[in-house]
């Protein structure tokens, strides 16, 4: 019935666009933003797999080169020549400028770069510079920050990441150092230690706030489960919807700004930053943002170290300001012996792997393989397009 009274409606020539209402029951994804960006973004919980045009005939040959670390298992999709999809070849490995034939490749233009090596940035640098024929690049994380350089900013080729195989990984641990400090995990450890029974009251997450620095793919699936848990949840991205509309997981979402930043933090009991490393986010989070958090709230960070001062995160948590922090990205990686933040009682800390489960790089690399390779032979749009000057 509902299907017959839209195509109904559709076909009326003097209905206007305001007069189409659907009923609430839509059928859209619980936290899609918009139709466009779900078109342009691949998710592994939402996306239906190999949704390109699969009967469309091949317009081009992928002639690829593989910039990563020969023994590394996970680009076994790629670096083994027989899982490559119709269309597409393997024409070198390396690791460094010095693996490639650089003069037989001239001859033979790869026009694909598949980047899994977490040295990549002057060898790719290098090849862009080399090989003009390079037409796009995919790497094989959701952040570029250990790719981008001015070359890649001035490429002329598509850039895409994984973004969506990481998100659910980093949304659980996220409210799980939520439900770690409000139901003050380490006093209760050390209860078990002692053998002491003695009750304390625990805080709820239904009702508290999850701000989120960095709304992307890994920020909406944190609110997704922030929401289950009923937490209010607010949000900071590059660019704000026009209205919370857009968007049926956020009570707000803000326009980046220091104004906008300090707003959020003052709101919100568990801070969550899960926004890409770029010259404009670098040391965003310093002293003065930290002074606008509100009191005994919890900071979270699965974005990037780098994007948060330490010293002034150590402070935070000395003073009282911050009740703990839920870390698992650092300035400096391997964290160093000498830090400050090993000898916190009111520190979570990993090593930055909450997102490593045992299948998600080759899942990372399947994705490249499976996904946008054929869209790519074909001539379709990719997926997960990043822009090298911003850096996501």
């Amino acid at each position: 019935g509902l299907l017959f009274m839209v195509s109904f409606l559709c076909a009326s020539k003097s209905l206007t666009r305001a007069a189409l209402v659907l009923p609430r029951f839509s059928f859209r994804p619980l936290y899609q933003t918009s139709t466009l960006l779900k078109m342009q973004y691949w998710n592994r919980e939402e996306s239906p797999p190999q949704k390109y045009t699969s009967n469309a005939p091949i317009v081009k040959h992928a002639k690829i080169i593989s910039l990563s670390d020969v023994n590394d298992d996970a680009n076994a999709a790629v670096n083994q020549h027989g899982e490559l999809p119709q269309g597409a070849s393997l024409l070198a490995i390396g690791g460094s400028i010095d693996d490639f034939d650089i003069e037989d490749l001239k001859q033979r233009e790869p026009n694909v770069v598949f980047v899994a090596h977490p040295k990549a940035r002057q060898p790719l640098a290098d090849l862009l510079t080399a090989l003009p024929s390079i037409e796009w690049v995919h790497a094989r994380s959701a952040g570029i920050d250990f790719i981008t350089s001015p070359t890649l900013s001035s490429t002329h080729a598509t850039v895409t990441n994984a973004k969506g195989t990481f998100s659910s990984t980093l949304a659980e641990y996220t409210l799980m150092a939520c439900s770690y400090f409000a139901k003050n995990i380490p006093r209760l450890t050390l209860q078990k230690q002692d053998k002491n029974w003695s009750k304390y009251s625990v805080l709820e997450l239904r009702g508290a706030t999850l701000g989120i620095i960095g709304y992307g793919d890994i920020g909406r699936a944190c609110a997704k489960l922030a929401n289950a848990y009923g937490m209010n949840v607010v949000a900071l991205r590059r660019r704000a919807p026009p209205t919370t509309t857009e968007d049926e997981l956020c009570r707000a979402v803000y326009e980046s700004s220091r104004d906008n930043l300090y707003k959020l933090m003052g709101e919100s009991d568990y801070i969550l930053c899960s926004a890409p490393l770029t010259p404009e986010t670098r040391g965003m989070l310093d002293a003065e943002a930290f002074a606008h958090a509100k009191r005994d709230s919890v900071f979270i960070n699965v974005g990037r170290g780098p994007i948060v001062n330490e010293n002034a995160l150590i402070d935070a948590l000395l003073n009282g300001r911050l009740k703990g922090a839920a870390l698992d990205v650092f300035e400096t990686e391997p964290l160093p012996t000498s830090s400050e933040l090993w000898n916190l009682p009111n520190v979570l800390l990993s090593p930055h792997n909450m997102d490593q489960t045992d299948t998600f790089m080759h899942e990372a690399t399947e994705f490249f393989v499976t996904e946008n390779l054929p869209r790519f032979v074909r001539g379709e749009t990719l997926l997960n397009p990043v822009d090298p000057a911003a850096g996501y």
